[in-house]
């Protein structure tokens, strides 16, 4: 990868993570986006960062064993992007938020833990598809990435119980398109609870998925 590449890379996490945060679907200096690189590497939002504030030269480059290379400290929850990746050969990137109706949901009482959100909307089905529950661990625990690393060669998009989504995609856009598919029709669930909602049909979703495949 050429140098200009890797800085229109870096302009680029820095633009979703503004684009994120100023509409409110990451707070403080939560959340984190990492980007796969054709060297084997990832560049990943440094820990403690605020990803409406990120400095482009500063987004850490990690090589293909997780060692930093140039940038600040990646974040705390790097692990979870290798987690996932390790999985996902055919994901470029990854997107995780504590974006606040995903983590209602992974709040709730009574969810199905295979599959988190009932297929509302095409574009639910088509972005993110069936999201399993991830059991709760404290911030940090590496066995979160074990966790995770069950789940991530099936799912394309996980929910961390208590904490938010974690999301993979072919393409920067495509994991940042499909956490906010993720946040909207949570938000649409929370509105319908209670109302008996009609959801796509099992034939209607296989149709979506046939036609429209995930990475």
């Amino acid at each position: 990868m050429s140098m200009h590449d890797d800085n229109r890379l870096r302009e680029r996490i820095a633009m979703f993570g503004k684009s994120l945060f100023d509409r409110g679907l990451t707070m403080g200096s939560s959340g984190n986006i990492s980007v796969r690189l054709d060297d084997g590497g990832w560049l990943m939002t440094p820990t403690n960062a605020c990803l409406g504030r990120l400095d482009p030269p500063r987004i850490s480059r990690l090589d293909g064993e997780g060692r930093l290379l140039d940038g600040d400290k990646p974040t705390k929850e790097s692990f979870l992007h290798m987690a996932m990746y390790g999985e996902r050969p055919q994901s470029e990137a990854i997107v995780h938020l504590h974006s606040t109706h995903s983590v209602a949901v992974s709040c709730l009482p009574g969810i199905d833990p295979c599959d988190c959100i009932p297929p509302l909307t095409a574009y639910y089905v088509m972005r993110v598809g069936k999201l399993p529950l991830v059991p709760y661990h404290m911030p940090g625990d590496s066995a979160l990435g074990d966790a995770v690393k069950g789940l991530a060669g099936k799912h394309s998009a996980v929910l961390l119980a208590n904490h938010g989504p974690v999301v993979a995609g072919k393409s920067l856009e495509a994991a940042v398109y499909a956490t906010e598919e993720l946040e909207e029709t949570a938000k649409l669930f929370l509105l319908l609870r209670g109302q008996n909602p009609r959801c796509l049909s099992d034939e209607q979703v296989a149709e979506l998925e046939a036609r429209f495949p995930r990475d």
